[in-house]
Order: C-alpha cells, then sequence, then structure tokens
C-alpha cells in the first residue's frame, strides 16, 4: 500500500509482477481483437514507462510542450465548442477535425482513461496521447478503417517508440487483403514512416490554440508530407 499509492483519481497500483501479468493477457487480447481498445489501452500502460518519460522529456524542452504539461488540457466534447470550430474557414485544423469525428461517428470521449501507468505526469502524457489520436489522423489525413489505422500506427511507431504502437504497425498489415496490403508497403508505410521520423512531437502541439490555422500550413510547419 505504501509502496504502491493512488497517484491520480484514476490510478489503480500495481507491482511488477502485476503489470507483467497485465502485460501479457491484454497483449494476447489486443492481438486476437485490435478493436477490443480496452485491452490495446492496458497493454499500452503497462509496456510504455520508457517511451512516455522520453515523450515527457521532449515535451518539457519544448515551449509550447511545456505548456501543455503546466495547463493539462484534455480534448473531449465537454471542451469543444461544434459549433465554434464549424464556422472556421475551409481547410483550417478545426474545421478539419470536426468534420472527421463526423464523418466517422467517433468522439473523443471514447479515449479510457489511464490507470496503470505509475507517475502522474505520465500519466497525462499517455491521456493526451489518446485525445489527440483522432487529430492525427486529420493531420495524415487517414480514414478509421483498417489501412487508415495501420498507416497511423506506422506514424505514431516512428514518433512516439510506444511497444502497442509499433505491434500495431508490425501486426495490423496481417488483417488487410492483398492489394491493400501492397498499398501499404508500396506507398502508405514509407510515407507514414518518413513524416514520423522527421516531423516535430506531434504531443508538443497545443492543437487547442491552433484551431484556426490551415491545416496544410501546420503539416508544413510540423515536417509531415502530405498524405500520398
Amino acid at each position: 500500500e505504501q509502496q504502491y499509492p493512488h497517484l491520480y483519481q484514476s490510478h489503480i497500483p500495481t507491482n511488477p509482477l502485476q503489470k507483467a501479468l497485465l502485460a501479457v493477457g491484454s497483449g494476447i487480447a489486443a492481438l486476437r481483437d485490435p478493436y477490443r481498445h480496452d485491452m490495446v489501452a492496458v497493454l499500452g500502460e503497462t509496456t510504455g514507462q520508457l517511451a512516455l518519460r522520453r515523450l515527457r522529456d521532449e515535451m518539457r524542452r519544448d515551449p509550447e510542450g511545456c505548456s501543455i504539461l503546466q495547463e493539462r488540457p484534455r480534448i473531449r466534447l465537454s471542451t469543444l465548442d461544434p459549433c465554434a470550430l464549424g464556422s472556421l474557414p475551409e481547410g483550417s485544423l478545426g474545421r478539419e477535425y470536426l468534420r472527421f469525428l463526423q464523418r466517422n461517428k467517433v468522439t473523443p470521449d471514447s479515449r479510457a482513461e489511464v490507470k496503470f501507468v505509475d507517475d502522474e505526469e505520465l500519466a497525462y502524457v499517455m491521456l493526451r496521447y489518446r485525445e489527440v489520436h483522432d487529430l492525427m489522423h486529420t493531420l495524415l489525413g487517414m480514414p478509421t478503417n483498417m489501412l487508415g489505422e495501420v498507416a497511423v500506427k506506422w506514424f505514431e511507431a516512428a514518433q512516439t517508440g510506444l511497444p502497442m504502437c509499433i505491434l500495431g504497425a508490425a501486426l495490423g498489415p496481417l488483417r488487410l487483403s492483398a492489394r491493400r496490403l501492397q498499398l501499404l508497403a508500396g506507398t502508405l508505410a514509407p510515407w507514414a514512416l518518413r513524416s514520423g521520423r522527421g516531423a516535430r512531437c506531434v504531443l508538443t502541439v497545443f492543437y487547442e490554440q491552433r484551431w484556426a490555422q490551415s491545416l496544410a500550413e501546420l503539416r508544413e510547419e510540423l515536417g509531415i508530407e502530405p498524405p500520398p
């Protein structure tokens, strides 16, 4: 109890053995069904500490990223203003993000709270990663089908180094048809890797302050190649 205290509201303290068992169990479940987002979330939390520390350090070194760590913004329906986003200029980040949410019938509120990360600041970094995932789809111009998700995972694997992203990038292609696998291998994966390796850390961007910015301009600023 004293060694593993509750560090934040949703925190579930676990010892190393419990974490290992959770990682194995969630990994098997996620491999069987990649749409088990609860299992993918547990896998990410129990295997990602080193990557989360590196991402946290990148955020600390960046003025914008440092502001995010200090202010702890959340991307939720309660913090978004759909009317304001919809009134932004065509091609702006906010309007394209809203269009993505509406077209794909997704909501930022579907992202799970962090439970198994034993550091309050690192838990926020993991939460921020989850809550900007749909913004990655928007920045990369990728849909939410399996091909689009795998392409985003290749980008995220190169960007974050999170084991769950690397696993998703490596095993996701096994679920693709031959035609889509050819498109991934020939075009999307090389583009996603180049962009992921060359782009500024996407967790250092205060997206909530950039809704009115042109999506094309933001891609250029971050070093993300336009989608092929």
